[in-house]
């Protein structure tokens, strides 16, 4: 028989998140897995079960394992401990955990690892394992958020607490074949902050993982939720965790009801502060309301009913992350208020899109006043919220990012093949010899 070598790709994604999770960056893990699937890649994942933004495991995924079949990836969940408040320590617990649990699971034969960040120190469990069992492998780590950056950036680490984290996070990128992160500004820092090499970065963006948005019935929509005509509403969608700051949009609400002005703001979602901030919603009049995590119909529903789409930010975030509701809030067509630091990740990104307005973080005053100010001018909203469709469609797309995210590993994996020899899984037999 004659044998000729076929390197078939077999990526294999490490990753905490994964869907049916719709928050957060299990959707975009999930769409870059079943994505290479459809372009021929054999992928598997190995997540945890479905908990976030709730921090609870949701019904029916209780397994110590569990396999699933999900849009072309062979998924593995595994179990482990999902803290009822997660403090940077159980966080931490729980990462260690999950790591494990991710070790501890057969591997295969994978042409590629990728490893999502965060979780940060499970991916750092996954890379001290595959330096042992997969050493040839090319291992990527696809940075989501800067773990250290955001520890001191939400004041949840100090000292010797923060300086670890650190030193994790520096040896897991610099020891990567491949950083993949999601903004210009993420590939600055890891390149000047923890002296990965520019040649070893790549820049892939999010982009919105929901799909064309249905068309809207906003009076019905409206009514539903108790809106009338001169309402300003003004939506925040996501996780309601530290580094939202949202109990400034509650004091927001506080002074629109003291005012007599007609602005609403809306929390959608769940996270770990959502008790606190019932709690100060229910200590003093507010016309803050939030509603439980919504359904894709119901969500872009939301989005194209509002006046005003809401990022907000606790004083001093302004690196750490790049908020993935952006993407949602420019494909819906409506402008996007930015209480954040002018300086940072989130203001840049409005301003390149020409989607909306920013206000200085942890002022409730100004948060009303730039609600206020954005639906003065009707024209203007319009405008704003056409720029923001349009950057989704030429800057934030879906197909451009897996296609480059499917060609960088067939580049890694291509490499690594020319150094190795080959193994019966990546030969076939084409016939008999002459």
């Amino acid at each position: 028989m004659v044998w000729i070598v076929q390197h078939v790709s077999q990526p294999l994604i490490f990753g905490i998140n994964y869907v049916p999770e719709t928050t957060g960056i299990a959707p975009y893990t999930s769409a870059m897995a079943s994505g290479l699937a459809r372009r021929g890649h054999a992928v598997r994942a190995i997540a945890a079960h479905p908990h976030y933004p709730d921090w609870k495991i949701a019904a029916g995924y209780d397994q110590w394992s569990l396999r699933e079949r999900i849009d072309g990836v062979d998924v593995t969940r595994v179990w482990h401990w999902v803290p009822k408040r997660p403090s940077p320590l159980a966080r931490a617990f729980s990462e260690v955990f999950f790591g494990l649990r991710q070790v501890c699971t057969r591997w295969g034969r994978p042409t590629a690892i990728v490893s999502v960040s965060p979780a940060l120190l499970s991916s750092a469990l996954v890379r001290l394992r595959s330096l042992v069992t997969n050493s040839k492998t090319p291992f990527v780590v696809w940075v989501q958020d800067l773990y250290g950056l955001g520890m001191s950036e939400t004041g949840q680490g100090t000292g010797l607490a923060a300086r670890a984290v650190r030193a994790v996070e520096k040896w897991l990128l610099r020891s990567a074949s491949m950083v993949i992160v999601i903004h210009d500004r993420f590939a600055d820092r890891i390149h000047g902050d923890l002296g990965v090499p520019r040649e070893r970065i790549a820049v892939i963006r999010n982009w919105t993982h929901l799909a064309a948005f249905p068309v809207t019935d906003v009076e019905a929509v409206r009514a539903a939720y108790g809106w009338s005509d001169d309402d300003v509403v003004v939506v925040h969608t996501g996780n309601m965790g530290v580094k939202q700051g949202l109990h400034h949009v509650v004091d927001a609400g506080r002074s629109a009801h003291e005012k007599g002005e007609s602005v609403r703001f809306v929390l959608v979602g769940n996270g770990a502060q959502r008790d606190d901030l019932v709690d100060r919603i229910n200590s003093q009049p507010t016309t803050t309301t939030i509603l439980p995590p919504l359904d894709d119909r119901a969500f872009a529903d939301i989005l194209q009913s509002a006046d005003v789409l809401l990022v907000n930010e606790l004083p001093g975030v302004a690196e750490m992350c790049v908020p993935s509701k952006l993407t949602s809030y420019f494909a819906s067509g409506r402008p996007v208020l930015a209480a954040t630091d002018e300086l940072g990740i989130t203001a840049q990104e409005v301003r390149n899109a020409e989607a909306g307005l920013t206000v200085p973080p942890g002022d409730a005053t100004a948060l009303l006043e730039g609600a206020k100010a954005l639906v003065g001018d009707r024209d203007e909203a319009r405008r704003l919220g056409e720029n923001g469709k349009r950057y989704k469609e030429t800057v934030l797309e879906e197909t451009f990012a897996i296609d480059r995210f499917a060609s960088l590993l067939a580049d890694l994996t291509a490499a690594a093949a020319g150094k190795q020899s080959a193994t019966p899984e990546t030969m076939i037999k084409i016939g008999r010899e002459p």
